[in-house]
Formats: C-alpha cells, sequence, structure tokens
C-alpha cells in the first residue's frame, strides 16, 4: 500500500512539473523555430504534452529540458518539407523508396504547367463539347504501340484492378500459378482477383505452365486469360511459360480476351544496353493482347501511373466502370505522362528520360566522372568498380557495370558506415548511398551528371570535420 501511495505521489508530482501549453507558446526559442500559426502551434503542443502525459502515467517520465528538446525538435521538422530533393546514389536506377523513375526537365515543366492552371481537360476547344480527357496520351500510344486506345489511372494495381472488375466480376480468371505473385506492399495478384469480384483458376505449375493447361481450363465461365509479369524476382533452370501469343490464339478460339499485366511500361528494347529482352508494350499489342496494363514510373520513366490500352471497345468497357472514376489520373499525371511519351515519339527518349540515360550510360563514361569527382575530394575516396541495377520490379537479377566513390570510414576519425551514411541522407542535400563494410558507396550510374556537382558539394559537407588522409 505504502508503494503504491509513493508512485501515485511521484507521478502526481511529474504531472504538475509537465510544461504547459501556455509555457511553451511563450518560449521565445520555439516561437522563434516555427512559422506555424498560433492555432496551428497550439495543436501540435497539445499533442506532445499528451503524449508526455501518458507516458509519465504509464512509468516513462522525461524532464522539462528533455520536453523542450522534444518540442524544438518537432516544430523544426515542420519547417522542413518532407519530400525534398534527394540524390540516389545507391545504384538502384528505378528505387522504389525514393520515389521510382525521374522524370526529364520537360516532363517536370509539363506537370507543374498543368498544376499550376486550368487547361482543357475535359472540353473540346473547337467544339466546346465535353470530353478529350484520355485522347492526347491514346493517340501517342496508338502510334508507339498499335493500342486502340489507352486509359490513365494512378498506378498499376489500380490498373489491375479495374480491368478484372469490369471484365471479370462473377466469371473466372485463368491464370499460371507461377504468375500467382505478391509484389511490394504485400501485393498479391490473388487478394486482387478476389478483389474484383473474379475466380482465380489457377493452371500448371510454379515453374512450367503451357499453354495447353490454359486451354484445358476454358469453360463457360471463363471471362479472360491473365498473363502477369514476374515483376521482381524470376525463376531459372527447368522452366517453361507459354508466350501471349500462344495464349491469344486459344482466347480468339474460345471468344475471349487476354489480358496482360506488362508491368514495367518498356516502350525500348532493353538487349542494346547489354540487359536481357524484357517484353515492350508494343510487343503484347502485336501478340494479340487485348488487354494490357503497365506502370508509367517504371521503364516509361515518366511519373506514377498505370496505363490500361488494347481494344478500343475493352478500354472504353473499363472506362465506363464505376470504379474507374475513383482511380482516374489527374490532369498533371495525363500532361506528364503525354509529354514523357512525346520523348519516345520524336525519338530522344534515350537522350531525355532520365531512366533510360541512366541505362545507356557507358561503363567508362560512369568511370570518367567518377574519377573525376574523386580527384576533387583531396584523396578522401577512392573510384570502385561496381555493378548498378534496374530495380523497380523491372528486369530482376539484370545488374550494369558501374563504378562508385567509396568513402572508407576507417580513414575518416574512426566514424562508422552507418554514421557516415545517415550524415549523407540528413545534409542539406540528401544523398543516399549504400554500405558496404566499413566503406559508404555512392554509385555513379544513378547520378545524373548535370547533379554531380551537387553530389561533390554534399559529399565535402559532411567530410569537412574530418581530416584528409592517404588511402
Amino acid at each position: 500500500m505504502a508503494k503504491k501511495a509513493a508512485t501515485s505521489d511521484t507521478q502526481a508530482n511529474g504531472l504538475r512539473a509537465l510544461p504547459s501549453v501556455a509555457a511553451l507558446l511563450a518560449d521565445p526559442a520555439i516561437r522563434a523555430a516555427t512559422s506555424l500559426s498560433p492555432a496551428g502551434l497550439t495543436e501540435l503542443l497539445q499533442g506532445i504534452v499528451g503524449e508526455e502525459r501518458a507516458a509519465l502515467l504509464g512509468g516513462r517520465p522525461s524532464t522539462r529540458a528533455e520536453i523542450r528538446e522534444r518540442v524544438l525538435a518537432e516544430v523544426t521538422r515542420f519547417e522542413r518539407p518532407r519530400l525534398l530533393p534527394v540524390i540516389n546514389a545507391t545504384g538502384v536506377i528505378i528505387h522504389t523508396n525514393l520515389g521510382r523513375a525521374p522524370v526529364s526537365a520537360e516532363t517536370a515543366a509539363a506537370l507543374a504547367s498543368a498544376a499550376m492552371g486550368s487547361v482543357a481537360l475535359e472540353i473540346d476547344a473547337e467544339t466546346n463539347q465535353r470530353g478529350g480527357r484520355m485522347r492526347e496520351v491514346s493517340d501517342l500510344m496508338r502510334v508507339l504501340t498499335g493500342a486502340e486506345a489507352t486509359l490513365v489511372v494512378n498506378n498499376n494495381a489500380a490498373a489491375i484492378l479495374l480491368v478484372l472488375s469490369a471484365v471479370a466480376a462473377g466469371r473466372s480468371v485463368i491464370l499460371s500459378r507461377g504468375e500467382a505473385v505478391e509484389i511490394g506492399g504485400g501485393f498479391r495478384i490473388p487478394d486482387v482477383l478476389r478483389q474484383s469480384g473474379a475466380t482465380l483458376v489457377e493452371v500448371g505449375t510454379t515453374n512450367r505452365t503451357y499453354a495447353r493447361d490454359y486451354a484445358a481450363a476454358v469453360d463457360v465461365g471463363t471471362a479472360a486469360l491473365l498473363k502477369v509479369h514476374p515483376s521482381n524476382f524470376k525463376v531459372m533452370g527447368f522452366t517453361h511459360a507459354a508466350t501471349v501469343e500462344e495464349l491469344a490464339e486459344i482466347a480468339t478460339t474460345h471468344g475471349v480476351p487476354v489480358i496482360d499485366d506488362q508491368g514495367s511500361g518498356a516502350l525500348l528494347s532493353t538487349t542494346p544496353f547489354g540487359l536481357r529482352s524484357e517484353p515492350t508494350i508494343g510487343d503484347s499489342i502485336r501478340s494479340g493482347a487485348a488487354i494490357v496494363t503497365a506502370s508509367g514510373d517504371k521503364l516509361l520513366g515518366g511519373p506514377q501511373a498505370g496505363l490500361i490500352l488494347g481494344k478500343r471497345d475493352l478500354v472504353e468497357r473499363i472506362a465506363a466502370h464505376p470504379l474507374a472514376r475513383a482511380v482516374r489520373a489527374d490532369k498533371s499525371c495525363l500532361a506528364g505522362i503525354a509529354q514523357t511519351l512525346r520523348h519516345y515519339a520524336d525519338g530522344t527518349a534515350v537522350q531525355r528520360v532520365p531512366v533510360w540515360r541512366m541505362i545507356a550510360a557507358t561503363p567508362q563514361e560512369v568511370r570518367d566522372r567518377a574519377e573525376r569527382l574523386c580527384g576533387q575530394l583531396s584523396q578522401r575516396s577512392r573510384v570502385l568498380p561496381v555493378d548498378s541495377t534496374v530495380g523497380g520490379g523491372a528486369l530482376p537479377g539484370e545488374t550494369l557495370p558501374s563504378s562508385a566513390l567509396a568513402l572508407e570510414t576507417s580513414q575518416l576519425d574512426g566514424d562508422s558506415a552507418d554514421a557516415l551514411a545517415r550524415r549523407l541522407r540528413t545534409g542539406r542535400t540528401p544523398v543516399f548511398g549504400r554500405i558496404d563494410g566499413d566503406r559508404v558507396l555512392l554509385d555513379l550510374r544513378t547520378v545524373l551528371p548535370e547533379d554531380d556537382e551537387a553530389l561533390l558539394a554534399a559529399v565535402e559537407a559532411v567530410l569537412a570535420p574530418h581530416a584528409s588522409p592517404q588511402l
């Protein structure tokens, strides 16, 4: 009993010692650290004091000084937007955690221009009649892939869900067992099928599925044959997969469509760049897929989007589904996708689209840049050969030879690699690299040449407190 009373007294004393919201509001350092309105700052402080009160009652008290420091940290955090530009020196070209594909300067300008004012989004200037949201993208995609019509939604997951909901709800969809995959964030194809109202019919085995397996499973309840890109993994060895062309023959015989979740959004062949062949959207359309879905922010190299392309009657049917309005792309996304497609239409994609610029850079070009930057770091780094990856669920296992600046932490006053990497990430210009033993590697393939000077300045700022030993 005495122990409980003592605990109660301690908590009561702690509660009395908690700084009030009014006292924190009156603190000059706190007021000077934020541009939040008085009402906004009050709301933030009330939340922090409430959390500290709960922590104290739970046996985890903080001192007044600790609470003040927390408040200063929280209000300062509000002054810096979280989605600031960073330098991707990880060696992963399409880095999901860093926003996937960077876009071209022209695409960024198109995105901003559309966002800043009114655009003729769903109105025809000549007739003054409603319509035309997807017209520009559809026209460009028809030229680039042969697709009769295109619908743009907010991402490829939404594209798959919408297509299956519109085409297969209440019926069955045939899919290879080896393509019933899970991709990032726990997104599972079987779950999407169930959510759409379709029934999954798995055929074949994990490693080998033949066209005859699909043909044997078709019945009166079949709505479509579905093919899914493996995204972020590959099966090697004793394998076989039916082609879109083989599935199209079966589909024509039975009067059902082939839906090809092509995934990566490739419009260019990958083999000229030393990568294995990745099916393009055009390949799939020409092979007989009635509907193709793909991402806009992977190998297409545009803003985040989901693309639904193919036969006009099916695309129009999908566009008329109630879910289509919930997931459709906005004006900025459409402007960005259209401008990205124009780079392909005029033949400048390899020179303009950052993803393709990174893929197309020769090993010597990357090494020359790394050597130049290394020479300006007063021998605090050295150049190492490394391998870059495409990333973003495209071309799993494929690598490109590259060069990296290696910052050897053993030569920098004993700083750990984790600590140095953190300082790079949290600097004025955040730099994300990768840790390799006791060193931090900054891969130049995933840094655009125009960002070299910013990278150099960011690294110099982090290394400034250290001596410049010989490596």
